[in-house]
This record gives structure tokens, C-alpha cells and sequence, in this order.
């Protein structure tokens, strides 16, 4: 009687066991890609915050890059007023990417700038968080990766199917994205 009910354990609680171990599995990941977005989200909340300071530091030497200042202050703004999608902030902030670079081919014209201690500093900064944000992206499309495997691999896919786990998007750039920025047609 005894043998009876442990292979009746077994048979009930190995597929139990095996379902809860992939289940697990699958919110790990979906909580990896989670808290990588997070984390590159903070960054990019860190660049917009040192936007302002650049702007303010620019300003006084190049009067006549105005336009440039209005659109670089409007991207921080609708940056910063979270009605964004994930997908659509990094979308949009590859485009401010550009316009950033814009902004700093703009500073080349100015050496009485470049050379000032403060300027100097917020660049590197810019500079830091750049890189950050670069590798963050990187890490959550590894992890997005490993999470659309389990989602689509068997057997975790039937578990996804049935507690609805959805793939995620890459983030991919595009042809236009690679390309150089006209300033005039990224912020509008």
C-alpha cells in the first residue's frame, strides 16, 4: 500500500514539479527584462536631468544656436513627461541621441568653451552616461533574448501559452536611424 502511494506521489508531483520549476523559470526572466529596462531607464533620466546644465552652460557662448537650445529642451520635456511607451522612449530617445550629437558638433565651434573646467565636467559626465546607457541597452536585449527563448522554446513554450507570456521587442535602430540626424526633422 505504501509503494502504491509513493508512485502515486511521483506521478502527480514530478509533472507538478516540472511545471512549477518552468513557470519560475519564465518570471525570472520577465523580471530580468524588467529591472534591466529600469536600470537604463534611470540613466536615461540621469542624461536628461544633466541636459539642462549643458544647455545653461552652452547658452551664454553660442546666442545664435537658439533653435538648437529650444529643441534640445523640448526633448528633455516630452523625455521626461512619461506618457511614453517603453518601446516608444527608447525610439525617441535614439532620436534625441542624435540631436545630442548635433548639440556637441555645435560646442566644437566654441574653444573658449571646451576649455572651461565646468563645460568640461558635464561633458564627461555626458560622456559616462552615454556609455551606460549603451551597455544597458545591450544587457536588456541579451535578456530580452533569453526571456523570447523560454517564451518560444519547448516545453516552457505550453507553459507560456497558457499563463500568457508574450514575447518582447528587441531594441533595434533603423536604416534612418543610422544615418546622420537632420536636427529639423527628429524634434518636432
Amino acid at each position: 500500500m505504501a509503494a502504491i502511494l509513493i508512485v502515486i506521489i511521483a506521478v502527480l508531483g514530478v509533472p507538478l514539479l516540472v511545471l512549477a520549476v518552468m513557470y519560475n523559470l519564465l518570471i525570472s526572466r520577465r523580471n530580468q527584462v524588467q529591472n534591466i529596462f529600469g536600470t537604463m531607464d534611470a540613466m536615461l533620466k540621469k542624461r536628461w536631468d544633466l541636459v539642462p546644465n549643458l544647455v545653461a552652460a552652452v547658452q551664454g557662448y553660442a546666442q545664435h544656436e537658439k533653435s538648437l537650445f529650444e529643441n534640445v529642451t523640448q526633448a528633455r520635456a516630452r523625455a521626461m513627461g512619461g506618457q511614453m511607451s517603453p518601446n516608444e522612449m527608447v525610439q525617441y530617445d535614439n532620436a534625441v541621441s542624435q540631436l545630442m550629437g548635433v548639440f556637441r558638433a555645435t560646442v566644437e565651434n566654441y574653444p573658449q568653451l571646451k576649455a572651461g573646467e565646468n563645460f568640461l565636467h558635464l561633458q564627461r559626465t555626458l560622456n559616462e552616461l552615454e556609455e551606460q546607457i549603451s551597455a544597458a541597452r545591450r544587457a536588456y536585449n541579451a535578456a530580452v533574448t533569453d526571456y523570447n527563448n523560454a517564451v518560444e522554446m519547448f516545453p516552457t513554450n505550453i507553459i507560456a501559452a497558457m499563463f500568457d507570456f508574450e514575447r518582447k521587442t528587441l531594441l533595434e535602430f533603423s536604416e534612418q536611424d543610422r544615418r546622420n540626424p537632420d536636427v529639423g526633422k527628429i524634434i518636432r
